[in-house]
């Protein structure tokens, strides 16, 4: 997939640029312009044992990612897609080292390389999850109280590496990702969120904001324990967590990862969906002690061969069993096919796909444009060249006069306003929030089912409330914000009028 519209004019931008300029400039807009062809890259952080890798695997749509903390879980690791299936350890001095997956299909456990000599594990693979998204999964945050350790803090914050064994490539790696996501499995800590700031911290200079980050509240499975539904009480904490973060992510979405990795990853064989099938069909009085505990569902007496129900235990975990018996108790007939997409539905995965493409995917346009902006304006500053510095500085500013170019500064002062450091009436800044993140004009006035008439009345009444806002009362910051509102509620106006 090529760069988007904005994108694209600034990769024109940078063909037309970087041949003007001297070497070392040239040599840093033509990797600015290599990037803008690259897909989405999202990075997934949080601490050890929060099933990061879990949550990878069901992402890229296959079990590569080893999920037992071991030598790779310290390793920065970059899944990328690729013609061919293989596994790149790339050292600090920038040689590489190939390797094939293992057996089963996973990154080898021994890299064969000294810990301390690597910089990130560069895997391509080719699954089609991967043809719009990089992901990066970084290693796990190790604090086991109430502060990050100081090793993690000095990785996330670029300070020196941890524990000697990550090194700065591996930050840079980590923030060069133009989105985060992070993973947690309980109420949110002191120490999340000073890390959630730190991702932040890195990766303010390529745009990453609450915007572009999202929580994921993984596990959720295990907040009611056993075969218990989960949901009625994780909808509710993920809408709570989702307050205490508001100034660091743009939502919490609550999943079971083990199941989406199950279903995304095809791990359910027919002969699981038959032992299952087997299982449900058993008295009910056998099925309540079997499920009442792991050690029973694997210990006690039963047709289906202990070493099986383990498996079971494996890709499921008491809940999806429990989930998958009481669907074929009900319906016997069932379909293993049906059966798989019912799990994938209770995983709560679905809300996190749409998620991606809601908040990350389709403005991948705007936050690498603004990214690739960012980055030509830092080149600028720091070149020897009054004469590059000249060239740069013009081309960037005949690029934002561009009608299209405003999105990125409603992305910009929506950013101000979510962290925090401008502070607007609730309701101004949802309204803020919601013009920066979508195209949907219906959505962004939170009229679902008017016409467009109505939508072009409604969007002049908001830019004149911005206008009267932005001349009356407001401090000087909250003006800025709100003339930028006003005139991207005016351009919404004409679209809709437009597109009519």
């Amino acid at each position: 997939m090529g760069p988007g519209p904005l994108s694209a004019r600034v990769a024109a931008l940078c063909d037309d640029v970087g041949p003007r300029v001297g070497p070392a400039a040239q040599t840093q807009v033509l990797g600015v312009r290599r990037r803008l062809d690259e897909p989405l890259r999202v990075a997934i952080a949080g601490r050890l044992k929060a099933g990061k890798s879990t949550l990878v695997n069901a992402l890229i749509g296959r079990r590569v990612a080893p999920t037992e903390v071991g030598e790779c879980t310290r390793i920065v690791t970059q899944f990328r897609y690729g013609t061919a299936d293989r596994v790149d350890v790339i050292r600090r001095d920038g040689s590489r080292s190939s390797l094939p997956l293992d057996e089963s299909g996973m990154i080898p456990q021994r890299l064969g390389v000294p810990r301390h000599d690597i910089s990130y594990v560069d895997v391509t693979l080719t699954s089609d999850h991967l043809r719009e998204l990089t992901v990066v999964d970084t290693p796990g945050l190790s604090s086991t109280n109430t502060s990050v350790s100081a090793g993690a803090r000095r990785f996330l914050f670029n300070e020196a590496p941890i524990d000697d064994d990550i090194d700065d490539d591996s930050v840079g790696a980590i923030s060069g990702a133009e989105a985060i996501i992070y993973v947690f499995t309980q109420s949110v800590r002191d120490d999340d969120l000073q890390a959630l700031e730190a991702f932040r911290s890195i990766s303010a200079r390529l745009a990453s904001n609450p915007i572009n980050s999202l929580g994921l509240f993984n596990k959720v499975d295990k907040l009611v324990g056993g075969v218990a539904d989960p949901w009625p009480v994780a909808g509710p904490l993920a809408a709570d967590q989702t307050k205490v973060l508001r100034r660091v992510v743009s939502d919490v979405v609550p999943v079971v990862g083990l199941l989406a990795e199950t279903t995304e990853a095809g791990r359910l064989t027919a002969a699981d969906c038959e032992a299952l099938r087997v299982l449900a069909q058993l008295p009910e009085t056998e099925r309540l002690v079997l499920m009442a505990s792991v050690d029973l569902f694997t210990s006690r007496e039963c047709k289906v061969p202990r070493e099986q129900r383990e498996r079971l235990l494996r890709l499921l975990d008491l809940y999806g069993i429990g989930f998958a018996m009481a669907q074929l108790a009900a319906r016997p007939q069932l379909a293993s096919g049906d059966l798989v997409r019912m799990l994938f539905q209770a995983s709560g995965f679905p809300r996190l796909r749409h998620t991606l493409d809601q908040a990350f995917r389709w403005r991948t346009d705007a936050i690498k444009a603004g990214w690739a902006l960012s980055s030509l304006e830092k080149v600028a500053s720091h070149t020897e060249r009054p004469n590059d510095r000249e060239l740069l500085r013009d081309a960037i500013e005949r690029v934002l006069q561009q009608p299209d170019y405003h999105r990125l500064r409603l992305l910009e002062v929506a950013q101000l306003v979510s962290t925090g450091s401008v502070e607007l009436p609730e309701t101004m800044e949802q309204e803020l929030t919601r013009l920066a993140l979508s195209n949907d004009p219906q959505w962004i006035l939170n009229l679902p089912t008017a016409g467009t008439e109505q939508l072009v009345k409604a969007a002049l009444d908001a830019a004149t409330r911005w206008r009267v806002y932005a001349v009356a009362g407001a401090s000087p910051s909250q003006s800025r914000v709100a003339l930028v509102a006003h005139r991207g509620f005016y351009l919404l106006s004409q679209k809709v009028r437009g597109t009519a």
